[in-house]
């Protein structure tokens, strides 16, 4: 739950998990012996057929009411995407997924929790003046919980551009549930607003319909920590990192910039996403006498790699780790300030106050107003959130249709032109990788109120 008023949308997943369980009957009607074609029952298919049939029906039926938030799309594909290109009922339709539970949960809620803050706020003033239509529309939220799951998130992006036929599409939190979005998004050539899914492999030049909207792609995060490291003489760094987009890109450049300044890690290996247990890892790690330790992880990760640490009393010189700069309090949780003190990480807002906002909320204004709507005390990926609903408020107030393209045409129009709470908005023309809100190297401290502080690093 998020705050007072969550307003979350029923989730079908168990309607959808009926229908492949019909699927799943035709194709086990089916003999696996390739040369007993004639085995298979015809009556029996067509039966599982109609029922499939009228299974999905059904589904379509329950899609269509308002309980979804779904009620009222337009079925009207756009000249160029699957998504409506004209508003219905005056308002536009947003859809997006968010995570409720499993390993994504801690840093998908408060994503979700700050685009909804936009989406309460803009129509509380009205709505969205949108130059397509020349008139302000307001903005109605159809949002699914995908549970963490990637097959979950596939089946639910396909239902918001295929049966909700929403006008935007925003994904989910990070590289890995955002990575079965780029391809559905570009098969159905619908623009995927992309807060924070950051890996490298998702902008390319062939591939026009996504926008990243909250932080830089994870390919140049390092280049702030490996100038770090040749700034202040580290010669024998470790690197963990884990074998999914976000973290692979990461290494890759890191390991490209080292070499590059003569720097040979003493240990540089990945693991899998779901490692829980780094205990061995840390050994190893230290048998190395490296002079930095760099974990590159997910939450989930980081975690279980500090608690490694404080389970075999080990200690590194200097130990680098992503998210406690954009998660504090989920650290301060599980760990003593005096443990999180002195901890490297790539710090962002709220750590990190622009002066220079020229749209949308300043950050004091932003944390203000979530810590009212939400009960909670604002994070980076509430503000990652909230960003993404700032550039999809300024794309329609920009853009000329709500063609697919014509909304990306306008991202490239005011790229450049804008300082959020976040950060300079600026994306490649060609790619849509975000090339400002770049990401610097902090030190955490106490803050001496029971919390922690950071002092940006050179």
């Amino acid at each position: 739950m998020i705050g007072k008023n969550p307003h979350y949308f029923i989730n079908y997943t168990f309607h959808i998990d009926l229908l492949f369980l019909f699927c799943y009957h035709i194709s086990d009607s089916i003999p696996n012996n390739k040369t007993n074609k004639g085995a298979f029952h015809v009556k029996k298919l067509k039966k599982t057929l109609v029922a499939t049939t009228a299974v999905a029906t059904t589904l379509a039926l329950i899609a269509g009411c308002g309980t979804s938030g779904s009620s009222n799309t337009s079925n009207t594909s756009g000249p160029s995407g699957t998504g409506s290109a004209t508003p219905a009922s005056n308002e536009i339709t947003v859809g997006t997924l968010y995570a409720s539970s499993g390993a994504y949960a801690t840093s998908s809620m408060p994503e979700y929790a700050g685009l909804k803050l936009w989406v309460d706020q803009v129509n509380a003033a009205g709505g969205v003046q949108v130059k397509a239509t020349g008139k302000k529309e307001k903005i109605k939220l159809i949002a699914y919980n995908d549970q963490s799951s990637v097959s979950t998130a596939t089946n639910l992006y396909n239902q918001l551009i295929t049966q909700n036929k929403v006008n935007i599409l925003v994904s989910d939190f990070g590289s890995v549930l955002t990575s079965v979005a780029v391809p559905i998004a570009q098969e159905n050539k619908m623009l995927l607003f992309d807060p924070t899914g950051s890996g490298a492999t998702f902008f390319t030049p062939n591939n026009p319909y996504i926008v990243l909207t909250a932080l830089p792609t994870s390919q140049i995060w390092p280049d702030s920590l490996a100038q770090y490291l040749t700034n202040h003489g580290i010669k024998h760094p470790a690197i963990l990192y884990c074998e999914n987009d976000f973290d692979q890109s990461q290494n890759t450049t890191l390991m490209q910039k080292l070499q590059a300044a003569g720097i040979t890690p003493v240990y540089d290996n990945g693991v899998a996403t779901s490692t829980s247990n780094y205990s061995v890892l840390v050994h190893d790690i230290a048998a190395k006498n490296p002079d930095m330790v760099m974990e590159l992880g997910y939450p989930n990760n980081d975690i279980a790699f500090l608690q490694a640490l404080q389970s075999t009393g080990t200690k590194f010189n200097k130990t680098f780790v992503i998210f406690p700069g954009q998660l504090p309090a989920l650290f301060e949780k599980d760990f003593p300030i005096s443990q999180l003190s002195g901890l490297y990480t790539y710090p962002t807002p709220p750590f990190i106050n622009y002066k220079n906002v020229n749209y949308g909320l300043t950050l004091p204004n932003f944390e203000s107003q979530y810590k009212s709507s939400t009960g909670q005390t604002a994070n980076f990926l509430s503000v990652a959130g909230y960003t993404t609903g700032l550039i999809v408020q300024k794309t329609l107030e920009t853009s000329t249709s709500l063609s697919q393209q014509d909304l990306r045409a306008a991202v490239n129009q005011f790229s450049g032109t804008i300082v959020t709470l976040d950060g300079p908005f600026k994306v490649d023309s060609t790619t849509g990788a975000q090339l400002g809100e770049t990401l610097p190297v902090g030190q955490l401290v106490s803050n001496g109120k029971g919390g922690l502080g950071v002092n940006i690093l050179k």
